[in-house]
């Protein structure tokens, strides 16, 4: 070893007693930041030291957590991945589907602006006037956009308002978005033009005035429109509004403010909000945003059903979700953070969740590396035999390239579930089917594995059974609505099957082989239609429904087929744990979650989260060391409807003085003394009373506890009982 180069190294006999064998493994553990960390605290005049335990092996229960912290770590980084991507998809979706909305509102603004623009554009020293111009009445109109939402809440607007600014910007309009907390009473008008400023001016003034305004919108660019975007008019301050829209009006010429409104109910809206005198101000158009059902349909489609990230929802979770959505909240935003739930919660609870890294990656020859992720192969085979979709297959000596083999397989009946549920869903479009509630039909497990798709076709084709097995089930309204359809229309829809169906040779052969027929029997009729007499008009034309029937029927059974053989839920599938997120009880709790009941889980049985060595040995028991909280709820517990305030008291005095009653002095303290002790026990009892009251009154800001009435003051009333 090379001698040191600090002055006040160890005694030589040390190092002689290392060998290079010993010394080896201590280079190997030692941690440079820490060790100099440790020598700049210690100062630089002491004597380096060697920890002689860094060169024994690890205990292999700290090995073990080292690898678990390691595998969280690379969990949550997956999670943020894939988590990305879904969010980034979602949006993604929300946009094109507002394209054409957005398109028609950009269009209507420009031929607003020249409109306005027609009317005369002032001279700079009378447009940075203080005061507005004086004209007729037609020109004091504002062009306004109300855009129906028809959400039950603003959440889902805000980012729809927020595309629209972002896409009306990008055409060269200046745009500043308004929220309903800008048009309160107590703010005024002032808070909507300080708002105006902050956004054009990128500063605020005080006091605010719209001659600002105008200056700038002279000095900046006049020939750009001027947009404001209010995103839910009926949450605003009726009054606050009207005065913003007849200050605006006045002010048209000079600044050409185009306003467009959120509506949530109905166009109507605006009169029931504004007097007749602003009414009069406004020149209303209106504009339709696509239902919470489609917008719905369309996430569930680039999220749950194409390939997006790998993750995806059981069934169970998936119903529950939808539930949630229809009748409790209704909107896509909480609809999306319950997703983002399930998706933490997932990468939380699986340890082999990582592999979702490759699945998001869009790789299609998938290559397994075990290393790659930080997962051990014992690790990788404990986990894989436990799942209960591996245990129901037998499964021999797993390998690296079973595993990659595996996974493929999954992706490729996973395509063939896709591309049978967007067929599907494209057939029942017309007729109002949600995507949403086919896909919790699809991914049913119970249903595909005691074969009720097939028994519920096949009560289909019974008139007299289809009515009462059927009735409710998405899947067979669908083949029931493909029987109804006629030559032309049955035409569009295998070009659409065809179109889903590519990738897949088993569905996609099927599928063009039925279409060509369609187009020989198309040729056929047509040549036939040109030979046809008038006698036998009537007989020909019962012909070609006949053979539109037979068509129909044909493509009926077709898509019972890619039901039956093709349509396999994820939870049918081994190794599905891996990806897919079926615990509905914690996501069920994260997000209606029950506050009390977890309060009280946590006061008795406290010592799980303290972790103290005091609490642990004896649970059952209370010990004055426990949380004055816990031992008064513990109390409480051995009370009925009504708690004696005294008869607590005194117990929790006795748990809290528990120590001290059992030592005994050996001698009578001096006189002297007596006093002090005197003191102390008084001093001790107000302390307990301090802290018993404390106590009580967490209780009843927990909901625990209802505090004494008037009319008996020496008694508290439980609130909760049991768990």
């Amino acid at each position: 070893m090379a001698p040191s180069l600090n002055d006040d190294s160890p005694p030589s006999t040390i190092d002689e007693a290392f060998t290079e064998n010993n010394l080896q493994p201590f280079f190997v553990l030692q941690k440079g930041p820490s060790r100099k960390s440790d020598r700049k605290s210690s100062g630089t005049g002491r004597t380096r030291r060697f920890d002689l335990s860094s060169a024994s092996p690890k205990n292999s229960a700290n090995i073990e957590d080292e690898k678990e912290d390691e595998n969280m770590n690379l969990r949550m980084e997956a999670f943020e991945f894939v988590w990305s991507k879904i969010e980034s998809t979602i949006k993604d979706v929300l946009r094109v589907i507002n394209t054409n909305v957005f398109s028609e509102i950009q269009t209507w603004v420009h031929q607003s602006f020249d409109t306005i623009r027609s009317l005369g554009t002032p001279e700079f020293p009378e447009a940075t006037q203080s005061f507005p111009i004086i004209t007729d009445a037609n020109s004091k109109r504002l062009f306004t956009g109300l855009v129906l939402t028809k959400n039950m809440e603003f959440v889902d607007d805000l980012l729809t308002f927020e595309e629209l600014g972002k896409h009306l910007k990008y055409q060269g309009c200046h745009v500043a978005n308004l929220s309903s907390l800008d048009f309160t009473a107590k703010n005024g008008v002032g808070g909507c033009l300080r708002s105006l400023l902050r956004q054009f001016l990128m500063s605020s003034l005080d006091p605010a005035d719209i001659s600002i305004l105008a200056s700038w919108y002279r000095e900046e660019n006049c020939n750009n429109p001027v947009v404001v975007i209010i995103d839910d008019i009926e949450r605003c301050c009726g009054s606050v509004l009207s005065d913003f829209i007849l200050m605006l009006s006045e002010w048209v010429i000079k600044i050409p403010v185009i306003l467009i409104m959120g509506v949530a109910t109905t166009l109507d809206a605006p009169r029931n909000i504004l007097p007749s005198n602003a009414l009069r101000c406004l020149c209303p158009f209106e504009f339709t945003l696509g239902t919470p059902a489609e917008r719905m349909d369309a996430v569930v489609e680039a999220v749950l059903v194409k390939p997006c990230s790998g993750f995806i929802i059981g069934h169970k979770v998936a119903v529950f979700m939808r539930n949630y959505f229809v009748s409790q909240d209704g909107t896509l935003t909480s609809f999306i953070r319950a997703l983002k739930i399930a998706c933490t919660q997932h990468f939380y609870t699986e340890p082999l969740s990582v592999i979702l890294l490759e699945f998001a990656s869009e790789e299609d020859n998938l290559v397994f590396e075990i290393e790659r992720h930080g997962l051990s192969p014992e690790v990788i085979w404990k986990h894989v035999f436990e799942f209960p979709s591996c245990q129901r297959v037998k499964l021999n000596k797993l390998t690296s390239e079973s595993l990659a083999h595996a996974f493929s397989e999954l992706k490729r009946l996973q395509n063939q579930w896709r591309a049978v549920v967007l067929c599907l869903y494209v057939t029942g479009k017309g007729e109002k089917v949600r995507l949403l509630d086919l896909f919790c039909e699809a991914i049913d497990p119970e249903s595909y594995n005691q074969g009720e798709f097939d028994t519920n076709m096949k009560a289909e084709k019974d008139p007299v059974l289809s009515s009462s097995q059927i009735k409710g089930h998405v899947i067979c309204k669908a083949v029931r609505l493909v029987r109804d359809l006629s030559t032309a229309q049955l035409g569009k829809l295998l070009k659409m099957w065809e179109n889903l169906t590519v990738g897949i040779p088993e569905i996609n052969g099927k599928v063009k082989e039925l279409l060509s027929l369609l187009n020989v029997e198309d040729g056929k009729s047509s040549k036939k239609d040109l030979t046809v007499t008038p006698r036998r008009h009537t007989s020909r034309t019962q012909l070609n429904i006949e053979d539109s029937k037979s068509l129909s029927d044909k493509a009926a059974n077709l898509i019972e087929c890619m039901v039956r053989d093709y349509m396999h839920p994820t939870e049918c599938i081994p190794f599905h744990e891996i990806f897919c997120f079926k615990d509905v009880d914690k996501l069920q709790l994260a997000l209606i979650g029950d506050p009390r009941r977890g309060i009280q889980v946590d006061l008795l049985e406290f010592q799980k989260l303290l972790c103290c060595r005091c609490c642990t040995s004896s649970s059952n028991a209370l010990l004055p060391s426990m949380h004055d909280t816990s031992i008064m709820y513990k109390l409480a517990q051995e009370h009925g409807d009504l708690i004696n305030l005294h008869d607590w008291y005194q117990s929790f005095k006795s748990i809290v003085l528990c120590p001290n009653s059992k030592r005994k002095p050996r001698q009578s303290p001096l006189p002297k003394k007596r006093k002090g002790i005197k003191e102390a026990e008084s001093q001790s009892e107000a302390s307990i009373q301090a802290r018993f009251c404390r106590a009580v009154t967490e209780l009843q800001i927990t909901g625990l506890l209802r505090m004494p009435s008037k009319r008996r003051p020496d008694f508290a009333q439980r609130v909760a009982f049991g768990l």
